[in-house]
């Protein structure tokens, strides 16, 4: 699958609708363009795109079709165009801009603009030239392309713009999906935080708020899955996850490594309480890794994905201990089991998942998993070396709607 292909994966996510009048959305959405200074010429947009042509089709979603362009000043641009046949795809798109209005940061994927000519409406983003983070993380082909100074900065990167949509952006906002998936990767590697589609603005002054659940397996919060307890450290359970994803080159949701774990999670905790959490380390890291630097993050994540969310760190918190040297953080305790609404039954050995793209489906209903051959033996041996001479010591997932 080509790189275009696969950002439009990443792209056509729908978005959450909230708003029941399509007038007023539609009025408010010209009112936004017309505030913020991000209307495009209808002109602009067909010159990009080559009058729409079909070679400049990155695929179309339930809304309608994205469109790959480059405009005048060299800027490449990826075009969202409205269907006029979809009237939850009108709501779905309204909301998107609202969303993303005013959201503007390196880590996150950057809307650009909006266009409303006749009955034509576009949403115009950033073209982001790489995959999403999983198609290199848990592909044995790709995985080395991903040296741990690279993983390094994915984190750093990803909290800092989770940092900015939950306290520095216009409004608090809880993405609710965060994922390796839901990374992009642009040509310099710097992660974007991509797929609005089930993300909530937080009330002000409000600490955690009850919805109905929507996220995917292996990433969703404990207190979020069980009771709809829904608050920022939602998020910072599932960053918690995927830092160890990153660390491991595992993926939680169908993790088999160790049948006396329950999940990746408990994996990585019961052997950082025996001293051996570098073992968790992928093969493919393991010539690049900073031992102290590597068994610091291996903390951190596990500080996040604690059971209880009042005892997780808020992103400001990781922000602060990743822009540090490596040097004494609180112990971690028994990380939550994440969010599954289905129970495993019985051992996996060999536990098979089903390989390949996840194609254009929409991550909500359906998204392949991953076989990971990693040479689990020799990663162990060699972080284990490096163990001794650093100075410090269930499925394939299944998405919940709202």
């Amino acid at each position: 699958m080509s790189k275009t292909k696969n950002f439009f994966q990443n792209l056509i996510k729908p978005f959450r609708s909230n708003s029941s009048n399509g007038g007023e959305n539609e009025e408010d959405l010209e009112k936004i363009a017309q505030k913020e200074q991000k209307n495009f010429l209808f002109e602009t947009l067909v010159a990009a795109t080559k009058d729409f042509h079909p070679h400049h089709k990155l695929g179309e979603g339930g809304f309608g079709p994205v469109y790959r362009g480059k405009l005048d000043d060299g800027r490449e641009i990826a075009v969202k165009k409205l269907s006029q046949y979809s009237n939850q795809g009108k709501k779905e798109f309204e909301n998107e801009a609202k969303l993303l209005a005013r959201v503007q940061h390196r880590n996150v994927v950057n809307l650009l603009g909006y266009c409303i000519h006749g009955n034509e409406k576009l949403l115009v983003y950033e073209y982001v030239a790489n995959q999403s983070l999983d198609k290199f993380l848990f592909k044995s082909n790709r995985n080395v392309e991903l040296d741990w100074k690279r993983r390094y900065e994915i984190i750093t990167g990803i909290a800092r713009g989770l940092l900015y949509l939950h306290e520095d952006s216009h409004n608090r906002i809880i993405h609710r999906d965060i994922k390796a998936s839901n990374i992009l990767l642009d040509d310099k590697w710097v992660p974007k935080i991509a797929d609005f589609g089930m993300a909530r603005l937080f009330p002000e002054g409000e600490s955690n708020v009850n919805t109905r659940v929507a996220g995917t397996n292996g990433y969703m919060a404990p207190e979020y899955v069980m009771h709809g307890q829904l608050s920022v450290k939602a998020d910072v359970f599932s960053f918690g996850v995927l830092v160890l994803e990153l660390i491991s080159g595992q993926k939680n949701s169908s993790f088999n490594l160790n049948l006396d774990a329950q999940n990746l999670l408990d994996w990585a905790y019961k052997l950082y309480k025996k001293g051996k959490g570098l073992e968790i380390m992928d093969a493919a890291i393991v010539p690049s890794a900073s031992p102290e630097q590597v068994s610091f993050c291996i903390q951190i994540g596990l500080l996040c994905v604690q059971s209880d969310p009042k005892s997780r760190p808020d992103m400001h918190r990781v922000v602060i201990m990743l822009s540090k040297k490596p040097g004494h953080l609180d112990e971690p305790m028994r990380p939550g089991i994440a969010g599954n609404r289905y129970r495993r039954s019985g051992p996996r050995p060999g536990s098979s998942s089903t390989a390949g793209a996840s194609g254009f489906s929409d991550s909500r209903t359906s998204e392949s998993t991953f076989n990971i051959n990693t040479n689990t033996a020799s990663a162990s041996a060699s972080a284990s070396t490096l163990a001794s001479s650093s100075k410090s010591d269930p499925h394939g997932k299944r998405p919940m709607k709202s």
